[in-house]
């Protein structure tokens, strides 16, 4: 199981998105945010990576395996606590476990030691920047061209939708991680 922070953009996203468009009112400021955040949102899921740095939180099994962590890039693993069958969380001394961020900023851990927990839950940081400003350009420039698509191409619930432009998806491939299993 894994929780995490929702992603969101800064008021500079759907800047970006109202220049693209040509947008001058301010109306509709709110529905241009909210069509930046669903196109990043694509974004993380067509890249297999997070975007913005943020904190999440992964519940594996105790193992003495190593284990993937699933969001990447992993910036930083912040904490490890065992959670036994009875009783609360239990923060795991440095010597009962190990962890890393390999070169492709994969996350690891695993149990060196782990007594009678029966699972781990890991605390971590990923995101491919920490602001918007910082992102590639391909992928802030591929979020705002997604966001004007769904912002000109608005049909009536039922009606047959365009497909995305596929410069959107040219943009982002270069950012793709795939996992094969």
């Amino acid at each position: 199981m894994i929780e995490g922070e929702a992603l969101v953009l800064p008021p500079e996203a759907a800047a970006a998105a109202k220049g693209y468009l040509r947008v001058q009112r301010d109306d509709e400021d709110t529905l241009i945010g909210g069509l930046m955040n669903a196109a990043a949102e694509l974004c993380e899921s067509f890249t297999g990576q997070a975007l913005l740095a943020r904190g999440f939180t992964e519940t594996l099994p105790a193992s003495r395996a190593w284990q993937r962590l699933t969001r990447t890039p992993v910036r930083a693993i912040v904490s490890v606590e065992a959670l036994p069958a009875e009783g609360g969380p239990q923060p795991l001394p440095t010597g009962a476990y190990a962890i890393d961020i390999d070169a492709s900023g994969d996350g690891w851990v695993r149990l060196t030691g782990p007594g009678d927990a029966r699972r781990v839950r890991v605390g971590y940081e990923a995101g491919v920047a920490a602001a918007w400003a910082d992102l590639p350009a391909a992928l802030r420039h591929g979020i705002s061209r997604l966001a004007a698509h769904f912002y000109t191409n608005r049909v009536p619930e039922g009606a047959r939708r365009e497909a995305p432009p596929a410069a959107v998806s040219a943009l982002w491939r270069p950012y793709r991680r795939m996992r094969l299993r």
